[in-house]
């Protein structure tokens, strides 16, 4: 069995699970980790601490473990620390990526990610931009956003500063992340995909860079 969730929480939920001696356990920032070891040892319970659940991170690690056909028979459990849980288990696409989650009338969570304000333009693969210096992967892009995937922490109203482009040519503005996510890809390094509202920006210049790059 592996627990996952916040320090203090994980008594409670050893407590609620009755977990044995062969328990091992991870903190939430420690999901990269516990996927690793979820790989390699397949263990048959995965139980996740039922805010975790619902973070960016946890949601992450619950959707690459279903999507992996070798943990089938890994069972997810979402545990209230400091409440009794439901055992009814939900199969979802069993036998392939088929993972049983055994749920606490989870609320489903709405990702609102706003009203298209402008034209909004699919970029070509392998063109990055800035973003406060880091490079990140340009996903779409309009005159007054874009989305783009990067291996740097990006979460919600953080303020950031976008160039796209280089030299004097070069495309600058300053935006908030609107949404960010945290995924985990088989096969690819975490990563956090973000949407970017562009405060301000030369949309001239911005449309010249969509238009010259888009798919």
């Amino acid at each position: 069995m592996v627990l996952i969730g916040p320090p203090e929480a994980i008594p409670g939920m050893k407590d609620r699970l009755n977990a044995g001696d062969r328990t091992h356990t991870f903190t939430s920032a420690e999901a990269v980790e516990a996927l690793d070891y979820i790989v390699r040892h397949k263990p048959g319970i995965v139980a996740l601490e039922l805010e975790f659940s619902s973070s960016s991170r946890g949601a992450a690690l619950i959707e690459r473990i279903k999507a992996d056909p070798s943990l089938t028979a890994c069972e997810v459990r979402i545990v209230a620390h400091d409440s009794e849980i439901s055992r009814v288990a939900v199969k979802r696409g069993h036998p392939v990526g088929g993972a049983a989650v055994a749920v606490d009338e989870p609320k489903p969570v709405l990702d609102q990610r706003g009203t298209r304000r402008a034209a909004r333009v699919r970029i070509k693969d392998g063109v990055e931009v800035a973003v406060d210096g880091n490079p990140s992967a340009l996903v779409d892009l309009s005159t007054v956003g874009a989305q783009v995937v990067s291996a740097s922490v990006l979460k919600p109203n953080q303020r950031v500063r976008v160039i796209m482009g280089e030299g004097k040519a070069a495309a600058r503005c300053n935006g908030a992340i609107a949404w960010a996510s945290f995924e985990m890809p088989k096969g690819l390094s975490p990563r956090y995909r973000a949407g970017i509202d562009f405060q301000a920006a030369d949309a001239d210049a911005v449309g010249a860079f969509a238009e010259k790059n888009k798919k």
